[in-house]
């Protein structure tokens, strides 16, 4: 059948109608556990009741404003978020693009502001990825992505991943920041050690840069901390979040202290559905229950469960899995096969798990995941290994 749809997707040909928690159910009644979570974005799960509810409440009173006319609900999710991070000031906006987007152009006013206007290039660094603006592609340099979408943008020089040296030697006189994701998930979840986010906050000191953190898909709990970056104990100036942050709705926001976000005046930027009723309704409610400190707890004992019993997984099929990487339930196997092999063996004991980099297999199950649930998995992911071993061995 001929489709009116952009073919910018590859589909896996599973249509889905519904969802409840972990789990994603067809119309003919097959059941598949979602390790997914829609890239990182089902925080909660599919429907959470207490999503459910606060949507449902307040699409009975009122969708949508635009940011002519105050929000109340935007100041109250605004200063929740405050408390709970280094930040001060918070503008909401609708996807991780355009949440990087707003970082980066905070970058350059910021040093307009202090009449450096010279001072505009980012490093970033190999592997990452930040979104599908022109901007955003600039930033991750990825060439697949950049295919016929010349020029690039100027103003963004990557370095090696973990590399402090790399860093120092790129700094010059009109650089402005340093964008890095603590943990790149499209890269292939790689975990950026935290003596090198540490190294990074210094050369920012020293050399009067901006660090900003992308934490669009690792933060709102994914790490068992609210935002990954609290491992390392230190903090950005900026930061990009969005994903989880919405639970399923489309929302994301730029945090940044006072002293860089006050450099944005009226007008110089905006968004028309950015901080809409609807999402703050459910964002408050997401923040609201990962945020809390037993629930938090409780993400650290199923990503330590998963991670033994993945890490047990990868010693008993080590002629098929080399071992495992990330943190809490951000998680991958780095493959000895393409990864794609694996997928399609999961897809048939009706897991769902993403390819990462060029040798992961990314496991990111809703944070609500269940012991149960994890077992669950580990023995398809098991199964799906016995098939493999065969086509291998050549029996």
């Amino acid at each position: 059948m001929l489709s009116h749809l952009w073919a910018v997707y590859s589909h896996s040909g599973c249509e889905f109608e519904r969802g409840s928690g972990c789990w994603l159910y067809t119309s003919n009644g097959d059941s598949y556990l979602d390790f997914t979570s829609g890239v990182a974005v089902n925080s909660l799960g599919h429907c959470h009741p207490a999503l459910v509810e606060v949507l449902s409440a307040q699409g009975r009173k009122l969708w949508h404003l635009s940011n002519l006319f105050p929000v109340p609900e935007q100041e109250i999710f605004a200063s929740r978020l405050c408390d709970l991070t280094f930040a001060d000031k918070v503008i909401f906006l609708n996807s991780g693009s355009e949440a990087v987007e707003c970082a980066l152009k905070l970058a350059r006013r910021y040093f307009f502001s202090k009449g450096q206007p010279e001072r505009h290039r980012v490093i970033t660094f190999e592997g990452g990825f930040h979104g599908r603006t022109f901007a955003a592609l600039a930033a991750s340099g990825r060439k697949s992505h950049l295919e016929g979408f010349s020029p690039q943008m100027p103003g963004f020089d990557q370095v090696v991943f973990s590399d402090p040296s790399a860093v120092s030697a790129a700094i010059g006189p009109d650089m402005a920041a340093i964008l890095i994701e603590p943990i790149q998930g499209e890269g292939g979840v790689r975990l950026a050690p935290p003596a090198f986010l540490r190294a990074l906050r210094s050369l920012a000191d020293e050399h009067d840069l901006l660090l900003i953190f992308d934490e669009v898909q690792c933060g709102m709990g994914r790490t068992g901390k609210l935002f990954a970056h609290e491992w390392s104990g230190i903090f950005p100036d900026i930061m990009a979040v969005a994903k989880g942050i919405g639970g399923g709705f489309p929302l994301s926001a730029c945090l940044a202290v006072s002293s860089v976000a006050d450099a944005m005046t009226v007008g110089s930027h905006g968004s028309t559905y950015g901080g809409n009723p609807l999402a703050m309704a459910v964002g408050k409610a997401v923040l609201d229950i990962v945020s809390d400190s037993d629930f938090l707890a409780t993400v650290m004992a199923r990503a330590d469960q998963l991670r033994y019993g993945l890490s047990a997984l990868a010693e008993r099929r080590s002629d098929l899995i080399e071992g495992v990487c990330g943190l809490g339930l951000m998680l991958g196997l780095k493959c000895r096969i393409p990864p794609s092999d694996l997928l399609r063996e999961l897809f048939k004991e009706k897991l769902l798990a993403l390819s990462a980099g060029v040798d992961i297999v990314r496991l990111l199950p809703p944070l609500v995941v269940s012991e149960s649930e994890i077992d669950q998995a580990l023995a398809r992911l098991d199964r799906a290994c016995v098939h493999l071993l065969p086509k291998r061995s050549g029996e």
